[in-house]
């Protein structure tokens, strides 16, 4: 059996790792296609204003793009260093969307982000639009095909277990792609991306104009992403209510965590706005609870109800006394692959195998199982409840408050004063960190709410580790987490830097630098008004 403690930190790794990238995925996601829409703006228009906002945007997109490629390069190595025997359980299923990804998506996003980047003098304006575009759409492409592989984990959809190969083998590459979660997660997470972006560079925008620089740039930046980040904020929770149906039905453990939901109740189901989940005890502390609102969020009606943990355990315990005679059955075809009595077992329980497995943690011999650790495998099937339950409110809470600001922004800078609120300038620049935090607290409830699964009601996540030793798991915890804060160092550095530099040519007011004139002496050119261009 694995040792628990490299079972922990595998887990902790991955997630260290997979938080750290994700820092880098939303903004170059929203990014690409908010530096398309300002060049296509550009092209229609033909004025060079927004040919500067493009390049501009475009390095820092560049420097995001960069160090997300850096950060997110390692963690598909991971399933085969750490999670070595999830790779070999889903392997066909689970490395076909990577390869699609890897060989599709990220290679289209790179070749055509070189493009974009030094073909400037080189391409058409509608040639190298055409690129921008083919960048934005490769990043989301990108993000597609991994959402694919995420989803399968969340949903297992288009595959079966093999009992003679001890294999998922995939059976519908159609309902892989399809699958609800997928669909569902991959347009959730890339509008978060569109917020991110907006959210960024109008923070920006409002850095330039309370400096007063650049404010021709900086006001029409702030004002496409203004725009932009409304509907993109509407959109996203919009999707996120949609993607609750989907957990609601697909994992029922996951919504009664991110509700604190031990005890099925009777319709109208209250709504715990605040609680202190006792995960031992079975129970909340100190819940402020809005009557009737639950029923209303999850069924959209108020005679709606969802399972409790009670109601949600009992049913694991009957899935569990399913699941031992399918891994019993498993067991007998491993050393007599032709033995038909086994595989018709295997068949008839085959739907509960994964709680099989569940079990096993406690029970290594299924012959032995006595209902105490039946019980207390069941029990497992329930995440960590408070970290799923706040990370939720925190993602809904920062949700509102983005599309707060924003409706407040656009009304400003549709009316053409946004210049002359400092306070909502500042406001602006505070604001840039909050969409990070927002997508790390909703990555944190889809992969802990997952839990005690790599595979949702398939694999437990106790079988799925490598058998490293600790040490070695320590050793490389350190060392990852010690990469990945220089990379986020260096991240944070370029970036600062490329702002204060500004776009590269450009006085603080925005227009064509100062050039020393012939016909003038240096202390009339000094003494010249700043900003104004100086005619021979």
């Amino acid at each position: 059996m694995i040792n628990g403690t490299v079972v922990d930190l595998s887990r902790i790794q991955f997630a260290a790792t997979a938080l750290y990238h994700f820092l880098f995925v939303p903004l170059t996601l929203g990014l690409s296609f908010l530096l398309a829409a300002m060049e296509t703006v550009y092209v229609t228009t033909g004025k060079p204003i927004y040919k500067e906002m493009a390049q501009f945007w475009g390095k820092l997109l560049m420097i995001n793009f960069a160090l997300g490629v850096a950060t997110g390069l390692t963690m598909e190595f991971q399933f085969g260093t750490n999670w070595s025997f999830y790779s070999g359980f889903v392997g066909d299923i689970f490395g076909a969307p990577l390869a699609i990804e890897g060989l599709m998506a990220f290679f289209m996003e790179s070749t055509f982000i070189g493009l974009m980047v030094f073909g400037w003098e080189r391409l058409s304006k509608g040639q190298h639009l055409a690129v921008t575009w083919l960048v934005a759409f490769g990043s989301n492409l990108s993000a597609l095909w991994i959402l694919v592989a995420n989803s399968f984990m969340q949903n297992p959809q288009g595959a079966v277990f093999d009992p003679l190969t001890m294999r998922m083998q995939l059976t519908s590459f159609q309902r892989l792609i399809f699958n609800p979660d997928a669909q569902s997660k991959f347009v959730h997470t890339s509008v978060a991306g569109y917020v991110t972006a907006a959210v960024f560079v109008a923070g920006v925008s409002a850095y330039y104009m309370l400096r007063k620089r650049h404010i021709e740039l900086a006001k029409r930046s702030f004002r496409m992403a203004a725009l932009f980040g409304v509907l993109a904020t509407i959109a996203v929770i919009t999707l996120g209510d949609a993607l609750g149906f989907v957990d609601a039905r697909v994992q029922p453990t996951k919504l009664a965590a991110m509700e604190a939901l031990w005890q099925s109740e009777a319709a109208p189901m209250p709504f715990n706005l605040i609680a202190f989940p006792d995960q031992a005890k079975r129970e909340n502390a100190g819940a402020v609870r809005v009557p009737y609102l639950l029923s209303l969020l999850v069924t959209h009606s108020l005679t709606g109800t969802v399972p409790g943990a009670d109601a949600l355990e009992r049913r694991a315990v009957g899935r569990i006394e399913g699941g031992i005679p399918a891994v019993q059955a498993l067991q007998r075809l491993a050393k007599s692959p032709g033995n038909s009595a086994a595989l018709a077992e295997f068949d008839a329980h085959r739907k509960d195998l994964g709680y099989g497995f569940l079990v096993q943690r406690y029970a290594p011999d299924l012959n032995e199982v006595t209902p105490a650790q039946m019980r207390r495998a069941a029990r497992d099937i329930m995440p960590p409840v408070a970290a799923v339950f706040w990370s939720f409110r925190v993602m809904v809470a920062l949700g509102l408050l983005m599309l707060a600001y924003f409706v407040i922004a656009v009304l400003y800078t549709l009316r053409n004063r946004i210049q002359r609120k400092n306070w909502l300038l500042k406001v602006a620049m505070w604001m840039i960190p909050v969409p990070f935090i927002a997508n790390e607290a909703g990555w944190l409830v889809a992969e802990l709410g997952r839990q005690p699964w790599t595979v949702f009601d398939v694999l437990p996540t106790w079988m799925s580790a490598s058998t490293h030793s600790v040490a070695y798991m320590v050793f490389s915890l350190v060392g990852f987490v010690a990469l990945y804060s220089i990379f986020i160092a260096v991240e944070m550095y370029l970036m600062v830097r490329a702002i204060r530099l500004g776009p590269t040519g450009h006085e603080e007011s925005g227009g064509p630098p100062l050039q020393p004139s012939p016909a003038l002496p240096g202390r009339a050119l000094a003494a010249a008004p700043q900003g104004r261009r100086l005619e021979d």
